[in-house]
């Protein structure tokens, strides 16, 4: 199929392009990377007037690697993220993540912003941006607004963005020194939607666990976090039953059942996926204060 008939829209800067969008309104459909965006207008799943297309916009294209957060603009794309050594350096999880989206194709494509924007929770980078406790920038006619990842994801695929709102970025925090990350997660084939993924933060010191939080891919309704410290808090790091997290996690996911795998087995894979993640996270977090140098610990 193609899409119905669109009226195209080739803005310059952000303030053209947010003021065809106050124009259009919810008539409108923004376009960067395009990989979620045009399968859903093909099969006509959604049917714009308008669309928006962002790619000729100047500036929003840079990664900029600060001491507290990661900041990326609308248009950059998954691949320069996941090969930016500056932005893997302070916050490995990028790359951890970006390395299951899809295929290389994809992702020479498809942009960051753009996927946590589509907020679809089956997606790599909206878990991501919830484990961080990111921040996403808008800007409308009306001026600009900070919304906190807790306050974007509304639903599937719903957002707390205006119709009216352009997203020209998204700041993931940098997680305290000495936290280990690890992400996960498992799929039919590669490069399909994961039936369950989850990724992992946690900070040793002193040889015992300080923190330990997850975020969930495919199993929620929205990205959200949670915080399993305690669970185990004080326990030291090698001696730890990371499936002991299995309750908490049970308690936090609500999986679907469809034709790929019931909801059962999504729980399962969840709470195994949360068992090795942790454990994974927390063994690169030991390996960084051995070699502070080492922005990732462990192979993956």
């Amino acid at each position: 199929m193609k899409p119905a008939p669109f009226v195209h829209h080739a803005p310059r800067s952000v303030a053209e392009a947010v003021g065809v969008l106050a124009q259009v309104g919810h008539e409108g459909k923004v376009l960067a990377g395009g990989q979620s965006l045009i399968p859903i207008l093909n099969m006509r799943l959604a049917s714009p007037a308008h669309l928006v297309d962002i790619n000729q916009v100047a500036g929003l294209a840079d990664v900029v690697v600060t001491g507290t957060e990661v900041r990326i603009g609308a248009l950059v794309r998954h691949a320069q993220l996941e090969h930016h050594d500056e932005a893997y350096a302070a916050l490995p999880l990028l790359r951890q993540a970006l390395v299951n989206v899809a295929h290389p194709v994809i992702r020479n494509r498809g942009t960051t912003v753009g996927s946590i924007a589509h907020a679809d929770a089956a997606g790599e980078m909206p878990a991501v941006l919830a484990l961080t406790e990111g921040v996403v920038e808008a800007v409308s006619a009306g001026g600009t607004r900070e919304i906190a990842v807790a306050d974007f994801f509304e639903g599937a695929l719903e957002t707390s963005l205006g119709a009216d709102e352009l997203v020209v970025g998204v700041r993931f925090r940098r997680f305290a020194e000495g936290t280990g990350t690890a992400f996960m997660e498992r799929a039919r084939r590669h490069g399909d939607y994961a039936l369950a993924g989850v990724a992992a933060a946690v900070r040793v010191e002193d040889g015992v666990v300080a923190d330990a939080r997850l975020s969930f891919v495919s199993v929620t309704d929205v990205p959200r976090t949670l915080d399993v410290t305690s669970a185990f808090a004080g326990q030291e790091h090698d001696a730890v039953d990371w499936s002991a997290a299995a309750d908490l996690v049970a308690g936090a996911i609500e999986p679907d059942g469809d034709i790929h795998a019931t909801a059962a087995y999504r729980a399962m894979l969840a709470a195994e996926l949360s068992r090795l993640t942790l454990a994974a996270a927390a063994a690169r977090s030991v390996a960084l204060q051995q070699h502070p140098s080492d922005s990732e610990g462990p192979a993956a």
